[in-house]
């Protein structure tokens, strides 16, 4: 909804020329992952060198078992944790992810530098 108010803001001769630098999408639903979410956002704003990658979030809740959460850099999976229905860590789970991520940056940024492949195994 934010993307299409800023495509509607900008003059019909600019609509042409907006690119997003990165996002991270919010795919989550219960309060453990919204909390997560909020936490791994926070992070993720002072890493360096993320510009231009997406970032997505997902979540499934299972009743009466929990939910199972997992984070996509550039359509790879790289994270994935589950949550019980009671009381659960989730900053710490955000920092994982977060290390995560940061290793998945590393590997993405050199991959550019010497224009191999994005294999998984670095």
């Amino acid at each position: 909804m934010f993307l299409a108010a800023l495509i509607l803001a900008v003059p019909n001769s600019y609509s042409n020329e907006i690119e997003l630098d990165g996002v991270v999408i919010d795919r989550t639903i219960s309060r453990f992952g919204k909390d997560f979410f909020f936490y791994y956002t926070s992070y993720w704003r002072e890493l360096p060198s993320t510009e231009g990658l997406t970032v997505t979030v997902h979540e499934v809740v299972y009743p009466q078992a929990g939910t199972r959460l997992w984070l996509e850099v550039e359509q790879t999976k790289i994270y994935e944790t589950y949550f019980g229905r009671r009381q659960n860590d989730v900053k710490q789970a955000a920092e994982q992810a977060i290390l995560r991520s940061i290793n998945e940056v590393a590997r993405i940024r050199a991959s550019e530098m010497t224009g191999g492949s994005l294999d998984e195994g670095f």
